[in-house]
């Protein structure tokens, strides 16, 4: 895996330093990525920002590797403070929102232990938050680091959300409305946090129950909180060879059925009726993708890839909405609101 050349350290004297920069608490969950934690922290201790106005809050997600032993390296050798959670319960969202309970910033930059910072990150992703009092979220580039050359359909067809990457040709967007925020790399200023009551639930213990940063940025614009992205706030995602698969992509547009089925019922609240018929309107598309992907394949188009993982996407979100209809404490848990009240 080849290292991104802006690692190296670069100032740049027209952002906030020193003690008028805001307190920035950069928060990493974790489950068993020891490896790629330890690069993702080490690109976070170059940052350009100073390093008395920020911190690293990791949080263990009861990982079964050296994952606690990587950061106790970092806590006593660094010049910013590094700490450690561990938090036991399975949950993205559990490691997410307990993190607040240490945290200290007026500013909470979410990102994963898949991640390598550009040295300017901090210094350019704080910009927006001064430039507009209403902005709750703000985010930036999000590039790929392929760990091996990826296959022309993953070119084609995954470099973007999918993989979680952003990497459009704005400077800066304000905007009343979510300009694609991956929580990845997100900044939340910390009253917004709070005030939305933190992350949904994703991936729970193997589940996928919720739409995690979605449902954060609805939450957010609910209450009236703008939405920003800067160019200039960089960071690369590591892409591993298991990501450049098939079976990954079908995993990832079936996680998304679920994610879409909980951010709709808590949208709508639909009725017992209008479950009935999502469900049978579900399954009657993921047969007609099951359709177009064995047609596609017959006559050699790439595109098939995509309708085998759309198959999936429809036959999960029918799955999903089939238990909101018989499971009256499953609807109960898909609208719940706040979340901070667990950590």
């Amino acid at each position: 895996m080849t290292r991104p050349s802006e690692l190296k350290p670069a100032r740049d004297e027209n952002t906030c330093v020193g003690d008028l920069a805001p307190f920035v608490s950069i928060i990493i969950p974790t489950y068993n990525r020891a490896k790629t934690l330890e690069k993702t922290i080490e690109s976070l201790l170059l940052q350009t920002y100073p390093s008395q106005r920020y911190e690293i809050v990791v949080v263990d997600n009861n990982s079964k590797d050296s994952t606690r032993k990587v950061v106790e390296k970092f806590m006593d050798n660094t010049l910013v403070e590094v700490s450690y959670i561990l938090e036991r319960r399975q949950g993205v969202h559990y490691a997410r929102n307990v993190a607040l309970k240490r945290a200290r910033g007026e500013i909470l930059y979410y990102t994963d232990d898949d991640m390598i910072a550009d040295a300017d990150l901090l210094t350019q992703v704080v910009r927006p938050f001064a430039l507009d009092a209403k902005v709750g979220t703000v985010t930036g580039r999000v590039l790929p680091l392929w760990e091996k050359p990826p296959p022309d359909w993953v070119l084609r067809f995954c470099n973007n959300g999918l993989l979680s990457l952003h990497h459009g040709p704005e400077d800066l967007i304000i905007s009343g409305n979510d300009c694609g925020v991956y929580s990845c790399h997100q900044a939340l200023r910390r009253d917004a946090f709070i005030a939305a009551g933190g992350y949904n639930p994703e991936n729970t213990a193997g589940e996928w129950i919720g739409d995690g940063e979605t449902g954060m940025n609805i939450k957010l614009k609910d209450l009236g909180y703008r939405f920003a992205y800067i160019g200039t706030a960089i960071t690369h995602h590591v892409i591993p060879a298991e990501r450049m698969t098939q079976a990954y992509l079908n995993r990832r547009l079936g996680n998304q059925g679920n994610c879409d089925s909980y951010t709709d019922y808590r949208r709508y609240r639909f009725n017992r009726i209008n479950l009935i018929c999502v469900t049978l309107n579900e399954f009657a598309r993921s047969i007609l993708h099951m359709g177009m992907f064995l047609v596609k394949l017959s006559v050699g188009k790439k595109s098939w890839r995509m309708e085998l993982a759309y198959a999936q996407y429809f036959r999960k979100r029918m799955v999903y909405d089939f238990r909101l209809l018989i499971d009256k404490s499953w609807r109960n848990l898909v609208l719940k609101d706040n979340w901070l009240v667990d950590a």
